[in-house]
């Protein structure tokens, strides 16, 4: 009997301790929202030109970010706030037919990992040969869909390891402008991230009054098809203020936040995000604002190469 009794003690203890850490992930989540919804106090949105739809999407086939959450909250409070966009969070692959992707203005990978058009591995195990030709077949029509989509004039917003995304469809990563290619400056390292020369009066940088960014983030370097000539960069580790040693590119380049063209339409991208603080700084919340508006076709921004 007392045996059994302590069983039953470790047991409520246990139920307890997994209660007590289910309470303090709500909390947190509830927590980082109320951070979030404060930091967009006194933003302000362009008016849209015409009512705007943008999908936000979040798969990963590898490493899963724990700030995805926190990613999505601000998402829809962004949407709900501003009203800048109407806000779709799914993971729906269905979204990206031909057809079904045209109701949106620009779409929105968060912090997607690897293949993220393709099943996951437990899925795929379950496939027969048929079911596995299919789901090939589904992949091709999804990334052309995507593609069509974009160069047909709409958006495209990557957040951070969006660039960790697709290594095996090159129009891709030609499309974001480079592949991930390490973190030499991690999580838990104080970076300052300056506004590129010359971009201080842009769209997406002006609210930063030419001030730079200084905060514990993990920062991305990139590897081909980057190439800071193709891309009009505009925000960059600052050189004198970061340990550049640290990375492994002979042209020291390692752009933080970037805008482009791909075909008609226009790509913003911002290796931010890794930690959940990120999104709740008004800074980088007003520039990612302003970057997805230009993606949608509210903001009005030259696109200059090479300059």
């Amino acid at each position: 009997m007392r045996s059994l009794t302590v069983m039953n003690m470790k047991f409520l203890i246990s139920v307890a301790s997994l209660l007590a850490a289910f309470s303090s992930v709500a909390l947190s989540g509830a927590d980082w929202s109320q951070k979030v919804a404060k930091s967009l106090e006194g933003i302000t949105a362009e008016n849209p030109k015409q009512e705007r739809k943008l999908l936000v999407y979040s798969v990963t086939r590898g490493y899963r970010h724990k700030s995805i959450p926190t990613g999505l909250e601000t998402m829809r409070l962004m949407a709900q706030k501003t009203g800048a966009f109407e806000v779709v969070i799914s993971d729906d692959m269905n979204n990206f037919e031909p057809g079904v992707i045209d109701q949106f203005d620009a779409i929105c990978f968060l912090n997607t990992t690897k293949d993220v058009f393709k099943p996951d591995k437990k899925e795929w195990k379950k496939m027969n040969s048929e079911e596995r030709k299919q789901a090939g077949e589904r992949e091709l029509r999804l990334q052309k869909s995507l593609m069509n989509f974009l160069k047909g004039g709409k958006g495209f917003i990557g957040i951070h390891s969006a660039t960790d995304t697709y290594y095996s469809w090159s129009e891709y990563g030609e499309m974001i402008g480079g592949y991930f290619d390490g973190h030499p400056w991690n999580a838990g390292t104080p970076v300052c991230i300056m506004v590129e020369e010359g971009q201080e009066e842009h769209a997406c940088c002006a609210h930063l009054e030419g001030a730079s960014l200084n905060f514990k983030e993990e920062i991305y370097q990139f590897k081909a098809p980057y190439d800071p000539n193709k891309l009009h960069i505009l925000l960059k580790l600052d050189p004198e203020q970061n340990d550049l040693t640290k990375g492994k590119r002979e042209d020291e380049s390692y752009g933080v936040s970037w805008i482009k063209h791909h075909g008609e339409g226009r790509v913003f991208y911002s290796s931010l995000g890794h930690n959940d603080h990120v999104f709740a700084n008004p800074k980088v919340l007003e520039h990612f604002l302003k970057g997805i508006q230009w993606a949608l076709g509210d903001i009005e921004a030259e696109v200059k190469i090479g300059e």
